[in-house]
């Protein structure tokens, strides 16, 4: 899995925003068969409205297998049967209200494929045509909708990164940004997808600013930037159309947006001045989950209320976050406003997390 970025909050104007100060509830998640030693453990990212849980653990022997947690706290271990030997690693990424999980897996070559699994257990492999073929190349897949459709995005053999679409057909549909980069580390990545079918992601221009931009199901692109900023990441999209993610102002600083479906950009920072703010997922709602460091470099969790109301929550004895996965889906907020993420602990075991406001 892959490195990923550390997030931040809003800072709150007169009476407009608050710090809630409610009673909270974090679950520390543990699939029964993870090890406990550095970079073993449990790493949770995608959760539906009945609080169904998917993501990957790592056993003792450095093995990675996919999991699925119910509502009532049953695990599942599942592995992808093209998953290579001496690799090993299967993870859900996305999971639907039906419980269907998409996700990737490596093979032996160390090259990625994407999989969807059926409820029923049976897995369905999948690769982009055009996807590279060598160690680190190949498709992710990472967003799954009611209707079974599937983003995620793939690395060519030259390192470029393009976006795709899978319908339940199988049919498997490739696409760029119109002005993004065809350079090593450039491209276009998608990471969510709506029930209606429409995408939101970021492109790297040939100049590698990057920026984000949503796609509709009939392929109609609009890419956008916060006015004024350097840089803008798209990471979540709900049914509304309502994007969130976070800019880069032109000194450096990150902040969270939620961005309206006619193009209304509301920018946000955590309260306690952050060093740095992004939103990482949206629900139905508008409520927006993220992360945010403070000028010590701690990491913390928020829940930013669709009124701009902020929650603040922090890992059960760590103090810090965990964040790997570059996408929306290292956190998740569902229609009940539950949040499920992961973090490391002091002795960098990973820790999946339940968070009920």
């Amino acid at each position: 899995m892959k490195p990923g970025l550390k997030g931040k909050f809003l800072v709150g104007l007169l009476l407009a925003l608050t710090v809630l100060a409610v009673a909270q509830t974090i679950t520390t998640l543990n699939d029964p068969h993870a090890g406990a030693v550095s970079k073993d453990g449990t790493i949770s990212v995608a959760m539906n409205d009945s609080g169904t849980i998917t993501g990957a653990y790592i056993d003792s022997s450095h093995v990675g297998h996919g999991f699925i947690r119910s509502a009532s706290g049953k695990y599942t271990t599942f592995d992808d049967p093209g998953e290579g030997t001496g690799v090993e690693l299967t993870g859900g990424a996305g999971i639907n209200a039906g419980g269907t999980i998409t996700g990737y897996f490596l093979d032996t070559n160390t090259v990625f494929h994407g999989f969807v699994r059926a409820t029923n257990g049976a897995i369905t492999n999948f690769d982009v045509p055009g996807a590279g073929t060598s160690k680190a190349e190949g498709t992710e897949a990472l967003g799954i909708n009611k209707t079974g459709t599937i983003t995620g995005y793939y690395t060519d053999s030259v390192g470029v990164y393009h976006c795709f679409v899978r319908a339940t057909t199988g049919t498997i549909t490739g696409f760029e940004a119109p002005h993004a980069g065809n350079g090593n580390h450039q491209g276009t990545l998608c990471g969510s997808i709506n029930d209606s079918g429409t995408v939101v992601g970021g492109y790297h221009t040939a100049q590698n600013n990057y920026f984000g931009f949503t796609r509709s199901a009939s392929g109609k692109f609009t890419e956008f930037n916060y006015p004024g900023a350097k840089n803008t990441s798209a990471t979540a999209i709900n049914d509304a159309g309502t994007t969130t993610g976070w800019y880069v102002d032109t000194v450096g600083i990150e902040h969270g947006f939620v961005r309206s479906s006619a193009g209304d950009f509301t920018s946000f920072d955590a309260p306690n001045n952050p060093h740095q703010t992004a939103g990482w997922n949206i629900n139905k709602n508008g409520d927006v989950t993220g992360l945010y460091t403070n000028a010590s470099g701690g990491v913390f969790g928020f829940v930013r209320a669709a009124d701009g109301t902020f929650t603040s929550f922090s890992a059960p004895k760590s103090g810090r976050l965990g964040t790997l996965i570059p996408s929306g889906f290292e956190m998740t907020i569902n229609d009940s406003g539950n949040v499920v993420g992961y973090y490391l602990d002091s002795n960098s075991v990973f820790h999946g997390y339940l968070f009920i406001p």
